[in-house]
């Protein structure tokens, strides 16, 4: 039996991948909170807490805004997130 592997219309139309412009929260920053991992937003750039972290600020605004791809910001890590599907994808 042949499994079909599920299709994001979103992570699809991705070619150039948003890396962070500073290695922070920019939320956290601005009350003064912590981070555990960050990710940026590939629509706006933003680049905002896991949802390991206390604030879970890149979910948030992927919900809010109706952004729903972010890419690891991690060193090394190169995978992207669709929240709308809860796909991944790695480049």
């Amino acid at each position: 039996m042949a499994f079909k592997m599920k299709k994001c219309a979103h992570l699809a139309v991705i070619d150039t991948v948003k890396t962070p412009k500073e290695y922070q929260c920019e939320e956290c920053v601005k009350i003064g909170g912590g981070w555990v991992h960050l990710r940026t937003c590939q629509r706006c750039g933003v680049t905002l807490c896991c949802d390991s972290s206390p604030n879970k600020h890149a979910s948030k605004h992927a919900q809010e805004k109706k952004h729903p791809v972010i890419s690891s910001a991690e060193p090394g890590e190169k995978w992207m997130w669709c929240y709308e599907h809860e796909l991944i994808a790695r480049y």
